[in-house]
C-alpha cells in the first residue's frame, strides 16, 4: 500500500516521504495513528511541500546545533557533590544535573537525549561526555566533579 508519511518514523521514513508499506502495517498502525495518509493521485504536490518544510526546519535546527556546539566545544563544567574520602560520591551525578550545570554555566539549553551518558557518574574527577546535537553535529564536554564534605 502506498502512503505519505505525516511524521518521522524511525526505521521507516521521514515526514513527506512517499513509501510502499505492507497493507496491514498501514491499516493497523500508520493510518489510525495519524502517522500517514493513503496516497492518491494528487498527493505528490502535498509530499513535495512537506519535504520542503522538513528541509527548511532541518537547516534551521542544524544551524542552531552548530551554534551550540561552538559554545560547548571543549567546555569544562564543574559540579560539586558530596563524596566520601575515597572519591566515591554519596549518590550520583545524573544527566538532569549535568543539563542544569551546562545551562547555568554556559547559558546553553540542550535536551537530555543529546547527552551520550552510559551510566550516572559516581566518582569525583574528570569525565568526558559526548554531546550529539544533530545528526552530524557533535562535540565533547568535560564534567569536573568536585567532592565536598
Amino acid at each position: 500500500m502506498k502512503v505519505l508519511l505525516r511524521s518521522d518514523i524511525p526505521g521507516v521514513g521521514r515526514r513527506g516521504d512517499l513509501l510502499e508499506v505492507a497493507g496491514g502495517y498501514a491499516r493497523n498502525y500508520l493510518l489510525p495513528g495519524g502517522l500517514a495518509v493513503a496516497a492518491n493521485d494528487g498527493i505528490a504536490t502535498q509530499a513535495a511541500a512537506m519535504r520542503k518544510s522538513r528541509d527548511l526546519r532541518d537547516a534551521a535546527d542544524r544551524e542552531a546545533a552548530q551554534a551550540k556546539a561552538v559554545v560547548l566545544a571543549g567546555a569544562v563544567i564543574g559540579i560539586t557533590a558530596r563524596a566520601g574520602g575515597n572519591g566515591r560520591l554519596f549518590g550520583s551525578i545524573t544527566s538532569h544535573e549535568i543539563l542544569n550545570a551546562i545551562e547555568s554555566q554556559k547559558g546553553v539549553r540542550i535536551e537530555r537525549h543529546h547527552l551520550l551518558l552510559e551510566e550516572a557518574i559516581k566518582a569525583t574527577g574528570s569525565h568526558e561526555i559526548q554531546v550529539v546535537l544533530f545528526t552530524d553535529v557533535e562535540t565533547t564536554i568535560t564534567i569536573e566533579v568536585i567532592g565536598a564534605a
